[in-house]
């Protein structure tokens, strides 16, 4: 198989921590590692330690917006990031962000001439709802969104699930599912790391240990986790509650678990990057509570799953695909009467719980290694299909605001070369001329001296 040079783009990155950050990270990874060569692009964050991956990571100008979506927006239209990218000889753009990732994608596809192929993660109708308040903004925002989706050569998704959901935006166009991977191997930790990661926690032997790992968000299912815990409470059942992570609701998601009652039984960890650190917290617990509706993959899933933990889900959920109830799993519906009824029947069944996790172990896992080797090999299709031209010409409204914007760069590119080599010639020209005059002033200088001594003769 011939190596690729793969270009992977996406507005989140380290040190910005979720699952698609987490999914480009490995993209990269895997690609270096064992079939060509990788290079993400990303926006800038000033504390990002771009040194420690084996893969180079190209950034670009941004702005601060992590407050509103979690992370730094990036301003896709840098000349000097798009003639890196023109210099670095990619065979391949895959964008993993539908907003300025492929807004980039596409002015660099424009230069380069090569395939984009884009990545859809992630429920953007949510997304768009928690941002803009007005329907009729919130229609325009879904319609450009889908808009520089069905601009993209080729579209996967995570799931099938996440297909549904792109297609309830509106988007029409022909897309193929590409699950994402775990990058945790199959197998538990030691028990030392446990220990050690679970070390001032209140955890009794012989307790079961529920766990929830990911963004501190309320549409992560997080109320009705705490709703259905309080159930258990008021029926005097004893357990623990351990929530790994953090996210913009975080201190709302503390203070409901106290309005509860849940002091002591609800323990919260701060957000773990050690990826076997998380891993012997999925070791430690006995089931992992994930009653999201969000999320298209639930990569956290698989995760638990990597390491014999089942999940309880909610029926019809992207999570849930694949998953058989009391199989390699457990589902409910989407409420805390059903969860706090699932979970007081399985409190006294630890032996169950494991059993079902040992068979969510065999039958949903997937590595990164087998994720990527799936979306390597089509990469050679999709390239294949554009040079025969086999992919729709774009022909979209917006497609010429893009070969407008990539000819403008274009030109200001060429215009900043042009300043750039005036500025050098000048330079070089000012030193040649002060060497010239500091020459003159020297030849003055001795040539005074010597009409001095002269006269001294005569003195």
């Amino acid at each position: 198989m011939d190596q690729l040079n793969v270009c992977l783009i996406n507005d989140s990155f380290p040190p910005a921590i979720d699952g698609v950050a987490n999914a480009v990270t490995n993209y990269a990874d895997v690609i270096t590692r064992s079939y060509g060569r990788a290079t993400v692009i990303t926006p800038y964050y000033p504390d990002a330690d771009d040194g420690a991956f084996a893969f180079p990571v190209l950034r670009y100008p941004s702005v601060d917006t992590t407050k509103l979506v979690g992370y730094r927006a990036g301003m896709p239209f840098s000349p000097e990031l798009l003639r890196k990218a023109e210099e670095a000889g990619f065979d391949i753009i895959h964008s993993h962000c539908p907003i300025t990732s492929t807004m980039l994608a596409r002015a660099l596809r424009d230069r380069i001439r090569v395939p984009v192929v884009f990545t859809y993660h992630t429920k953007f109708d949510i997304d768009i709802a928690n941002a803009v308040r007005s329907k009729r903004l919130q229609e325009e925002a879904a319609r450009l969104l889908v808009e520089n989706i069905s601009a993209c050569d080729e579209v996967w998704t995570v799931s099938r699930g996440a297909g549904d959901n792109l297609r309830k935006l509106g988007y029409t166009g022909d897309y193929r599912v590409m699950p994402n991977g775990v990058d945790f191997p199959q197998g538990r930790v030691e028990q030392a790391l446990v220990d050690e990661v679970t070390e001032g926690f209140d955890l009794p032997e012989g307790l079961p240990v529920f766990l929830f790992v990911g963004r501190m968000m309320w549409y992560k299912g997080l109320r009705i986790i705490l709703d259905a815990l309080a159930e258990l409470d008021r029926q005097g059942r004893d357990f623990r509650m351990v929530f790994v992570g953090a996210g913009n609701d975080k201190d709302e998601v503390m203070a409901y678990a106290h309005s509860l009652g849940l002091d002591g039984k609800a323990l919260f960890s701060e957000p773990i990057r050690d990826r076997n650190r998380i891993r012997a917290w999925y070791c430690r617990a006995d089931l992992f509570l994930f009653p999201s509706t969000f999320d298209t993959n639930g990569l956290v899933v698989r995760e638990a799953a990597a390491c014999g933990l089942a999940s309880m889900l909610v029926v019809g959920s992207c999570a849930a695909e694949d998953v058989t109830d009391g199989e390699n799993g457990f589902l409910i519906e989407e409420n805390a009467q059903s969860m706090a009824a699932a979970l007081v029947t399985l409190l006294d069944q630890r032996e169950a719980m494991r059993r079902v996790g040992e068979c969510a172990q065999r039958t949903i896992y997937i590595s990164w290694e087998s994720a990527v080797s799936n979306a390597y090999a089509r990469y050679f299709d999709v390239i294949d299909n554009f040079r025969r031209g086999l992919y729709p010409e774009h022909d979209r409204l917006s497609d010429d605001f893009f070969h407008g914007m990539a000819a403008a760069m274009e030109l200001r590119s060429q215009r900043k070369e042009a300043e750039r080599r005036l500025r050098q010639e000048f330079q070089n020209n000012y030193e040649e001329l002060r060497a010239d005059i500091a020459a003159g002033r020297q030849k003055w200088n001795a040539r005074l001296t010597e009409y001095f001594q002269y006269m001294d003769r005569f003195l």
